[in-house]
């Protein structure tokens, strides 16, 4: 390959960082050299990329040396201690984890929304977060719609994934399926054949810690502390993909066939909407897409100025993978390869 970037993985033998492999891989993003990297238990597993084997080493200071862009998904804890050492060393960090989401100085990035962002002053900022996977999908269906009509206030319900907990999640609900019974469960109740309200830990306004990444990052992402979000997130027994129950309530009077044309024509969005043939979005057909799905659009009957709509899409790749992918192309032509400047 002539032209390139020297991309490093870290976290890339769990499920985000082997879906980020497998999305680097099939949109063609113009990897010269690649660098695995995981946890101590992992170092010496092999990872398979662009026809090519490559051992998993664990991070070091010496592992960032001739990145350009690292992607990071392997915990907030991870990224605290490595994100800093890959930006000093030159690289441009997109991090998975919630380490850095609500730093003033770091820019929180959906390319579809708020694109620009990646930028300061001309220049990529040295460390970009990756937002949660249900604020993800929510807001590349609300950004069209606030620009339209002003959203004053969000009530969202959540029914998320077990692969939201990775490898785990998806262990867990697996093991408890095939009848086995523990003493503490990896989503804090039963999960097989139950529903679960509870995704993260309780803070103390009874809100657990998703609920509130959803309240904040939502603000973040779309520039507008004025609006008021209220959340719900659960967990399901579904393998992947997370799906919302989405009310909105807006400032200006709007017309739902003009809604339903603004969600069609926007970036990143498929609008699948057809009661009468019972067509609209579930988790099932949503797997291994990128686009964010968006369904039973809809007034609310009990509040003027309001919409339903139902939202759904595959968390590990749009949710995670596949937005961070989005935002390393975005870097593409701006970025000069370090090997190009040695």
């Amino acid at each position: 390959m002539s032209f390139g970037y020297s991309v490093a993985v870290l976290g890339a033998t769990g499920m985000v960082g082997r879906t980020m492999l497998q999305v680097l891989e099939e949109r063609r993003f113009p990897v010269s050299r690649l660098v695995a990297l995981a946890s101590e238990k992992s170092v010496g597993q092999t990872i398979e990329f662009n026809h090519r084997t490559y051992r998993v080493a664990a991070p070091s200071a010496e592992s960032f040396k001739h990145v350009d862009i690292a992607l990071f998904s392997a915990g907030a804890s991870t990224s605290k201690i490595w994100a800093a050492v890959a930006a000093e060393q030159g690289a441009v960090v997109i991090d998975n984890s919630s380490a850095f989401r609500m730093d003033e100085g770091v820019p929180l990035v959906v390319p579809e929304v708020n694109a620009e962002k990646i930028f300061i002053n001309g220049r990529a900022a040295s460390i970009i977060a990756n937002p949660n996977c249900s604020t993800i999908q929510m807001v590349v269906v609300l950004k069209p719609l606030h620009d339209r009509y002003k959203i004053k206030r969000v009530v969202v319900s959540t029914y998320q994934s077990v692969t939201g907990k990775g490898k785990q999640g998806l262990e867990a609900l697996e093991r408890e399926i095939a009848g086995e019974k523990f003493e503490t469960y990896t989503h804090f109740q039963p999960i097989a054949f139950n529903v679960v309200p509870q995704v993260d830990v309780f803070t103390e306004n009874g809100y657990t810690k998703e609920e509130m990444k959803l309240v904040n990052e939502t603000k973040k992402i779309l520039g507008d502390e004025s609006i008021m979000v209220s959340p719900t997130t659960v967990r399901v027994p579904v393998y992947g993909g997370h799906s919302e129950s989405v009310n909105l309530e807006f400032e200006r009077e709007f017309n739902i066939e003009e809604v339903k044309k603004l969600l069609a024509s926007s970036e990143g969005v498929v609008l699948k909407d057809n009661p009468a043939e019972q067509l609209y979005p579930t988790p099932i057909e949503c797997y291994g897409r990128d686009e964010v799905f968006v369904g039973r659009v809809r007034r609310d009957l009990s509040q003027p100025k309001s919409l339903n709509l139902w939202i759904v899409a595959d968390n590990l790749r749009k949710g995670a993978a596949t937005n961070a992918v989005q935002i390393a192309e975005k870097l593409v032509g701006t970025l000069k390869p370090k090997a190009q400047l040695d």
